[in-house]
């Protein structure tokens, strides 16, 4: 009998089944808290601040993950989830948006390639009407 209750607690605490919701929810708290007092300076309203603040984003990860430990939350991903969820809503939402690049560059990149197409049939129609060996020696290593 004693040993059939510890194997069902056993079962329980290893499931998730016992997690203190209220805990995690505090503590974690807390850890937002301090993530958010961090965040207000990285200027993330305006561009994706990942790459300066990964050290505050992994301080938050490792936070929550130790009070979903000891809440015995860790079997109930959807608590961290939803947590790191509304963080990448509100501080990282800029990060996945693909931005153009400047007119001039994209000019730089595809008109060479338009030149090339266009002159490289008037340049092989010229080197194959002269007579010359020269000229259909460089006809062949061109065309």
């Amino acid at each position: 009998m004693v040993l059939s209750t510890y194997l069902l607690a056993l079962i329980f605490i290893r499931t998730g089944m016992a997690c203190d919701q209220h805990m995690f929810d505090s503590r974690v708290d807390d850890c937002l808290s301090h993530f958010n007092k961090s965040m207000e300076t990285s200027g993330y309203q305006d561009s994706c601040p990942w790459p300066t603040e990964k050290r505050i984003y992994n301080t938050l990860k490792m936070c929550v993950d130790y009070w979903a430990t000891k809440s015995l939350c860790k079997g109930h991903g959807f608590l961290k989830d939803t947590v790191f969820l509304e963080v990448h809503k509100m501080y990282f939402r800029h990060c996945g948006q693909v931005q153009d690049p400047p007119l001039t560059t994209l000019i730089m990149l595809i008109a060479p390639v338009i030149i090339v197409t266009l002159f490289l049939p008037i340049l092989c129609v010229n080197l194959t009407t002269w007579n010359t060996d020269k000229a259909r020696t460089l006809w062949a290593l061109i065309c």
